[in-house]
């Protein structure tokens, strides 16, 4: 499967790059912004020259981790970096102030759907809290729902499921 994006609405569309052949002109309409426009399949130069993206879900180890959006039929996988304080994660769409968007087309994830805080311990060790932002459909903690009281401390690998999205916390790096 391959997508698009809309060069309107920043949108993707998915199509089975197998039934048609290089070369071929393509022309799409976007279901969410009726935005018609074409597309030529084949390699082009320019990418031919670029390696393949390969994502590393350890790059953030050494700042304060991050979370690996496992892929599925919404999006691709990705890697996205936490910071200090509140992340707020949710669906990426343009005019939402987010600062942690999942590139997605998962309409089961609200633009703000879960926060996870990101705070160092009386220790001096970075803790990783939990919670719903609150979301129309919930969020999971390795397949429990959370109330809107809950706060869960995450550890490296744990398991979050937002809408038909799995994330995974990957914790950073920290020397003792």
């Amino acid at each position: 499967m391959k997508r698009v994006r809309c060069p309107k609405c920043d949108r993707f569309i998915t199509f089975d790059e197998t039934q048609y052949t290089d070369g071929q002109q393509l022309v799409f309409q976007c279901e969410h912004c009726s935005k018609q426009f074409a597309i030529r399949l084949g390699v082009s130069k320019l990418r031919a020259t670029q390696k393949e993206e390969v994502l590393d879900e350890r790059e953030h180890d050494e700042e304060q981790g991050s979370i690996v959006v496992v892929e599925n039929v919404f999006h691709f996988k990705q890697v996205l970096p936490l910071r200090m304080g509140d992340n707020v994660i949710g669906r990426k769409v343009l005019g939402t102030n987010i600062n942690t968007p999942i590139d997605t087309v998962d309409p089961s994830i609200d633009t703000r759907h879960c926060i996870i805080r990101v705070q160092r311990n009386k220790q001096g060790k970075l803790q990783y809290l939990l919670r719903d932002a609150p979301s129309g459909t919930g969020t999971f903690f390795m397949n429990n729902i959370l109330r809107d009281q809950d706060r869960i401390r995450l550890s490296d690998g744990d398991i979050i499921t937002i809408g038909a999205t799995t994330l995974i916390l990957r914790a950073a790096n920290e020397a003792n």
